[in-house]
């Protein structure tokens, strides 16, 4: 359907292409190739020749500015930092940037409204006159610019290509670097149609994926590999306003009082439609916070769509189980939403086994074979209609510099979450650990900028029946005003480096808490009396800002006994631990104790182009059984698995399991 908007935009890219032409005539030179961004959805496949068009356009006018580009570059090289031959890389030669890889990525930095207008189908009509002016003096502006960009010193520079952007109104020019669009359908037309039959066969492939690899640690008890600041990520690319890959920018909390954070926000489209995806760090130092901020970018990145062009295989689960010659996960076996959910929830309906949807390959770590997973389990945004029975959240996704550094992390991740809600809803007395008992000195900064705050820290161990360490934190407003508790938790393969992460993780939440309390005091009070109005993730966190919630959390602010510390409630660990001088170690000890358990382990990989020629690596984790977090009162499936009322009796904390009654049917705390 073509609009009004889109006959306007169109015009004026004839216009700009017109005026180009006749400059190109009286220089003697080839005339640019004109596309026009905002007038249609960029992110739909456009007709051949249109597609074809914008592939090769350099000049690309908008409402407001013109983009010069893709210009400049090395071919074959990424942005430097992951070219062929640097620590980490692939070697594999990266992907040209084309006009449809600026387009895409110029679109999804637009705003709410104008996304919301270009990707909903809807008519669109320009408020104001036709767009834009161009005036000869912007006109000779662009030319000016173009011919810049087209000298031959242009295209020796290194690094990947680049876009300038002209404003209009100004003439200010602004140099960005441009990563290729994974999705791109003018760079993917040819690999997606020699491999789209590949995929399938590859994903129903009976033959095992590689083996885990020894991963010698860097330095004794290290557990990552590579500092998070030892990346040279391409900072510029990641963030720009005109075509970053994470977002416009990132910005900085200079006033903090607790932590030096660095985040940044892109819009992705998900079930919900257009949700804000904000990714940070929050470390020390504004570096180190920086570095952690991006990373944390690219793996939401990695798992919120799946970027490979090749379709994936669509099928039904009852089909896959009968004829697919390999494991084929039953999504049943992860949780589902109790029956009341999809007959209200009208973006839900039921798991059929009999209807068609989108699986990917995994891998089975117990059986060491691959194994079919649905799509709609790994990737936490935009799913099909047909698959629409779960919403998932990133929960056990975590990159890493190798795919065993990213398994082991995903896998502490399920741990952890399946850990707080076992001590949550199972209401199981957990054993405080005492913080004063000779706290280290990172530990007690953070104690102390708490304090200076008015909350006291105090610190659970939160293991059930798992081994693997696991420590909730809680931080207390003293004076019981808004903001009164906060919750965080994290796991580890080091009891003190446990603690420290789980408190760590507080102070980035109290800062904020109590103004997100002071902002909608009436509706988180709606929620307190009724909790099938809890729907959304930060209401989970925010319920508990208010004073009147504390008396569900008795069993935190009133433990059964007093405090020990660390080292005493996790002698037995000291005991057990891996101490090998490989991360594998650290992997596999973790597999085996889920094994134990009666799990089976899977690992999907997410990465992404962009990631692999950094040397990075994206890893969605499941394990089946396991108790995934979930937010919105009504999407608990946890509530509704059998090891929330049999892990305690496992654990040895009870000699039977929990009867309903004995549940804590309150929303979770966690943020």
């Amino acid at each position: 359907m073509t609009t009004p908007a889109a006959l306007a935009f169109a015009e004026a890219g004839h216009r700009m292409a017109r005026r180009l032409a006749e400059r190109a005539a009286a220089d003697a030179v080839p005339a640019p190739a004109v596309a026009v961004l905002g007038g249609t959805d960029l992110l739909r496949p456009e007709p051949a020749d249109a597609a074809r068009h914008r592939a090769r356009a350099t000049v690309h006018l908008t409402a407001q500015s013109v983009l010069i580009g893709p210009w400049g570059g090395e071919p074959g090289d990424p942005g430097g930092p992951g070219a062929p031959g640097a620590p980490g890389a692939s070697g594999a030669p990266a992907p040209r940037a084309c006009g449809t890889c600026l387009a895409m990525r110029w679109q999804r930095l637009r705003s709410r409204t104008e996304r919301e207008a270009l990707e909903t189908g809807r008519p669109a009509t320009l408020a104001g006159p036709a767009l834009p002016a161009l005036p000869d003096h912007a006109v000779d502006a662009v030319w000016a610019l173009h011919r810049l960009t087209t000298a031959p010193d242009a295209h020796r520079t290194a690094g990947p290509p680049r876009v300038s952007r002209l404003d209009l109104e100004t003439l200010q020019v602004r140099t960005v670097p441009l990563l290729a669009e994974p999705l791109c359908p003018s760079c993917a037309t040819a690999t997606a149609t020699a491999t789209a039959t590949a995929t399938t066969a590859a994903a129903t492939d009976p033959q095992p994926d590689p083996p885990l690899l020894p991963r010698p640690r860097t330095s004794p008890g290290s557990r990552r590999l590579r500092p998070a600041d030892a990346y040279p990520l391409p900072e510029a690319a990641l963030a720009n306003p005109v075509c970053g890959v994470l977002g416009a920018g990132t910005w900085t909390d200079i006033a903090s009082p607790t932590t030096a954070p660095v985040a940044g926000s892109v819009f992705m489209r998900g079930y919900a439609g257009l949700t804000d995806v904000t990714w940070s760090g929050q470390a020390n130092s504004f570096r180190r916070s920086r570095a952690l901020a991006f990373l944390e970018g690219l793996e939401r990145y990695a798992g919120t769509h799946r970027r490979d062009p090749a379709p994936p295989l669509v099928d039904s689960y009852r089909h896959l189980a009968a004829t697919a010659g390999t494991a084929v996960l039953d999504p049943r076996d992860c949780g589902l939403y109790p029956p009341r959910t999809y007959r209200e929830d009208p973006m839900l309906d039921p798991f059929d086994p009999d209807r068609p949807i989108p699986w990917v390959r995994g891998r089975s770590l117990r059986d060491l074979a691959p194994v079919l997973v649905p799509a709609r389990l790994c990737y936490y945004s935009a799913g099909t209609a047909a698959d629409n029975f779960v919403f998932e959240c990133s929960n056990g996704c975590a990159t890493g510099s190798c795919p065993e550094e990213a398994i082991l992390f995903g896998l502490l991740e399920l741990v952890e979450r399946d850990a707080f809600l076992l001590g949550w809803y199972g209401n199981a007395p957990l054993p405080e650990i005492d913080l004063t008992a000779g706290p280290g000195p990172r530990l007690r900064a953070m104690l102390d900028r708490a304090a200076l705050l008015g909350y006291d820290v105090h610190a659970f161990d939160n293991r059930i029946d798992l081994p693997v360490p696991v420590v909730t934190a809680l931080a207390v407003r003293r004076d019981g005003g808004p903001g009164t508790l906060a919750f965080a938790a994290a796991a580890g393969l080091d009891p003190e480096d446990t603690v420290e992460s789980a408190v760590s993780e507080i102070l980035t939440y109290i800062p904020h808490l109590p103004g997100q309390v002071r902002e909608r005091p009436a509706e988180l009070a709606a929620m307190a009396e009724d909790f099938g109005l809890v729907r959304r993730l930060p209401d989970h966190a925010a319920l508990f800002g208010l004073p009147q919630m504390a008396r569900h959390a008795r069993s935190y602010l009133e433990p059964a006994a007093p405090a020990r510390p660390a080292a005493e409630l996790y002698a037995d660990w000291d005991r057990d631990c891996p101490r090998g001088p490989d991360l594998l170690d650290d992997l596999l000890y973790c597999r085996d104790r889920l094994v134990d358990a009666g799990f089976d382990v899977i690992a999907v990989d997410q990465t992404t182009p962009e990631q692999r020629a950094l040397g990075l690596h994206t890893v969605c984790t499941l394990v089946p059984g396991l108790l995934p977090i979930d937010f919105g009162w009504s999407r608990q499936r946890a509530l509704h698995l059998p090891r929330l009322r049999t892990a305690q009796r496992r654990g040895g904390l009870r000699d039977t399991d929990l009867t309903d009654a004995e549940l804590r049917l309150v929303p979770h705390p966690f943020p």
